[in-house]
Order: structure tokens, then C-alpha cells, then sequence
């Protein structure tokens, strides 16, 4: 799985939210948009959800059966790419592939025709907003907070506020086992 950057114009909103919280207004520019980041990718591996809505790629078998994509939500499927051990990589046609986003906002794909690709790249786009004006409230609140601590221990290893995992907690994607996948019954 690869995705892209988390923008710089996502970073600076993060970033200002963490200044209202910390009450410091100029200054610490590269400190702060760093921990901004952080604050964000910690937050996606803890939801297990993409937060800021961007580009993914998830190279997968292209053997029988649905593939689970790795990120969620998935907003949409852009393509298919097939990758053969030899040769240079070609788009799959429309009707060579299935794929499906469930009520979840979990991606799934199937290969019905792989040509000589052993393995597929398939191109979305996943996340729960497009700005971080957009996010949910509890969870912009606990990324805001995690920056604000991270910042004012950045010397220090002081584990961070229980209050950050109570924002999130309530958003988390748990993933136990493989799940149902579609066209079957569970």
C-alpha cells in the first residue's frame, strides 16, 4: 500500500488548531507542522481509517477471489493496473475487473480476466474528509490535542492524554478476522 502526502494546506489548518490550543501565535512554524503530521498519521493508525481523504495504491494478487482493500473509507476506485512478471504494466479493462465499496466504506476487487499480470495496482482515493475543517469534531479536537502535547514534551516522554484515545475510540475500524466479503452470506 502507498499512498500521498497529507497536504500542506491540511497540515497548516491542524497546525493553526494546535496554536489556539497551546496560545502561541507565530514562532515554531517546522516544529508544528511536523508534529501536525505525526499527530494525524498516529490518528489513522489508531481509527485504522484514513482521515484526510487522498490517493492510495494497493498492489494485490490478481487470483481468484475479492480483495480487500487496505485503507477505509474508500470514496472511490480510479483503476486497475496489471503488473506481469515480465513486461512493462497495462490498464485493465473495464470488464477484465469487479470491484465493490461496502456500507462500510471498505474496497474490495476481483480479477475476472488477468492476462499475464501475476499481481494488479489499483488506484483510489480514501478518507473521512476532504479538509480538516471537515473532520469529525472529536477527532480534529484529539489531533489538535496530541500536536499541543507533543509539543509542549517534546523533550520529555510523557505519554499522552487519555483524553485524545476517548475522542477517537468511538470512530475506530477494528478489523477481527477477514470479514464478509461481498456477494457472500455471512
Amino acid at each position: 500500500m502507498t499512498g500521498s502526502a497529507i497536504s500542506a494546506g491540511v497540515i497548516a489548518e491542524v497546525v493553526v488548531a494546535a496554536r489556539a490550543l497551546l496560545r502561541v501565535e507565530t514562532g515554531e512554524d517546522a516544529v508544528l507542522s511536523r508534529l501536525a503530521q505525526t499527530a494525524l498519521l498516529l490518528g489513522e493508525a489508531f481509527l485504522g481509517a484514513a482521515v484526510i481523504g487522498r490517493p492510495f495504491e494497493d498492489v494485490v494478487t490478481s487470483a481468484a477471489g475479492w480483495r480487500r482493500l487496505l485503507v477505509a473509507p474508500v470514496t472511490v476506485i480510479a483503476g486497475v493496473t496489471g503488473l506481469p512478471g515480465e513486461g512493462a504494466p497495462f490498464v485493465l479493462a473495464v470488464g477484465a475487473y469487479a470491484v465493490d465499496i461496502d456500507a462500510d466504506g471498505v474496497g474490495w476487487v476481483r480479477v475476472l480476466a488477468a492476462g499475464s499480470a501475476g499481481r494488479v495496482a489499483v488506484a483510489y482515493s480514501a478518507g473521512l474528509a476532504v479538509s480538516f475543517e471537515a473532520v469529525p469534531a472529536p477527532i480534529a479536537q484529539g489531533v489538535a490535542m496530541l500536536v499541543a502535547h507533543l509539543f509542549d514534551h517534546r523533550e520529555s516522554d510523557v505519554a499522552p492524554p487519555a483524553a485524545v484515545a476517548a475522542l477517537w475510540r468511538p470512530y475506530r475500524r477494528m478489523r477481527l478476522g477477514l470479514g464478509v466479503q461481498p456477494g457472500t452470506l455471512a
